[in-house]
């Protein structure tokens, strides 16, 4: 496992896969690049990108008897990255497939692009105003902020850490949580640079 996911963190996510909140799924190693990978599109059925941020643990948080708060999840991170997903899913019409079905499908975790770790004092940046810009090169581009994901990328954060611990599972000093899109998905094709 490489880390974590959060889908349907914006309302534009939620429309995209047919679900009312958000749902958590794992990053799968294998399925993780470095900035400048070029993918496979084979038979992607979602085609489309996500422009994201990622956040990497440097000490590992357990399940605990009350929630994590925000401040203690931020403890724990070491970097923050731009990052962008590519989702996809097993089922066809996946805006149908409902909730219960979608967390089955690891929550349309697909493949996974995390940049490089940010250089500047990120925590001291509002992220809820921090612009995100996400293009296809000679094609669509989108912009939005970090205001579309639960309304800021730190809950977000906190929601997904809470989730999996609440689950008797631990994030792994060394994993990547990745908060869901903060623009409206880009739609993409093969060949496309994102």
């Amino acid at each position: 496992i490489f880390g974590w996911k959060i889908a349907a963190t914006s309302s534009a996510g939620q429309q995209h896969i047919g679900v009312t909140g958000p749902i958590a799924g794992r990053l799968l190693a294998e399925r993780s690049y470095q900035d400048g990978a070029e993918l496979l599109f084979g038979d992607n059925r979602m085609r489309v990108a996500e422009p994201e941020f990622a956040f990497r643990f440097g000490r590992s948080l357990g399940p605990t008897d009350e929630p994590y708060s925000v401040h203690e999840v931020l403890d724990a991170v070491s970097s923050l990255h731009p990052a962008i997903e590519i989702p996809d899913s097993r089922f066809e019409d996946f805006a149908s497939a409902g909730e219960a079905q979608l967390i089955a499908d690891n929550a349309c975790s697909h493949e996974f692009v995390i940049g490089p770790a940010a250089e500047t004092e990120w925590r001291a940046i509002d992220l809820t105003q921090h612009e995100v810009h996400v293009e296809c090169i000679d094609g669509d581009a989108y912009a939005g902020n970090g205001s579309n994901v639960l309304g800021d990328p730190r809950v977000a954060l906190q929601w997904l850490v809470n989730e999996v611990t609440g689950l008797g599972l631990s994030i792994e000093t060394g994993q990547v949580v990745t908060t869901g899109t903060c623009a409206e998905p880009l739609e993409i094709k093969p060949d496309d640079e994102v």
